[in-house]
């Protein structure tokens, strides 16, 4: 499949850092349009009419993946799209944040770090579901986290009823220390910084009393992440095994599978970082 034409939905668009993106993946071969649109239903007709795949970001992606004709398996789980392609089939739903998730993990661990498999999700909106979905497709134990705890109940609930094989639990928020303590992975989606950062012991950072247990974290938000560089100094003088990737990691990787899936064209991961 040639596509030749590509673009993203939302609202607001104008900041984006897709179009650079792309053009740094593909050297400029490919146009890429900001279709700026107050509603969906207008912008998802300038899809129809003139691109043959685009990316979708908020306000949009439950109403793509709602709008398609045909969805992805990891849009089942996680509830929404941020790719849409046309097809002779009709409109094909997919997402690819849950590959932004392991790539930015396989960042965290190259060349050879291990954790244990058991992540921590912090929060419970799209990034949290695919962060949970990316996880579970690993065969990671995890446990999500939310102020809303029966959004979060609901949610372990229903993905497990599409996969029995996944390993997912719901915790109060109370949990949060005990959690983090005990996974090898936070994923944290949140848009702010909550107390419980400030407040972990050091057996909380550790992951054991005796000895230091490597740990990982991953952001979602990379304009204005809660791990400010004073927290993260902070935990690792706890803990030297503990390391850190920025959402900026997240946001490379999700456009390196959204593009490969719109072109078939492996695009420039260096380049692409380069940008950001």
């Amino acid at each position: 499949m040639k596509n030749t034409r590509f673009g993203l939905i939302g609202h607001p668009i104008a900041h984006s850092l897709s179009p650079a993106l792309f053009k740094a993946a593909y050297n400029g071969k490919y146009s890429y349009d900001l279709i700026e649109a107050e509603d969906f239903d207008t912008a998802y007709e300038r899809f129809l009419a003139g691109y043959d795949a685009i990316n979708v970001t908020a306000p949009f992606k439950e109403l793509a993946f709602r709008k398609a004709d045909i969805v992805r398996p990891e849009c089942e789980a996680i509830g929404a799209a941020n790719i849409l392609i046309r097809t002779p089939d009709g409109v094909v739903a997919a997402n690819s944040d849950h590959f932004g998730v392991t790539g930015a993990m396989m960042t965290g661990l190259y060349p050879d770090r291990t954790i244990k498999p058991e992540a921590l999700i912090v929060g419970c909106g799209g990034a949290a579901k695919a962060a949970a979905y990316a996880c579970l497709e690993i065969d990671y134990k995890v446990t999500v986290i939310n102020r809303n705890y029966e959004k979060a109940r609901d949610f372990a609930m229903m993905i497990s009823s599409l996969n029995p094989s996944y390993k997912i639990t719901a915790r109060p928020f109370e949990k949060f220390a005990k959690a983090f303590k005990d996974a090898g992975v936070i994923i944290y989606t949140l848009p702010v910084a909550i107390d419980a950062l400030h407040e972990l012991k050091r057996k909380d950072i550790r992951g054991n009393i005796l000895r230091k247990e490597n740990k990982l974290i991953v952001e979602a938000n990379y304009k204005d992440p809660s791990f400010t560089p004073e927290l993260i100094e902070s935990l690792q003088k706890v803990n030297s095994k503990l390391t850190y990737v920025s959402g900026k990691e997240w946001l490379l990787h999700q456009a390196v599978g959204a593009y490969l899936s719109f072109t078939g064209e492996e695009p420039n991961i260096e380049q692409m970082r380069k940008v950001l």
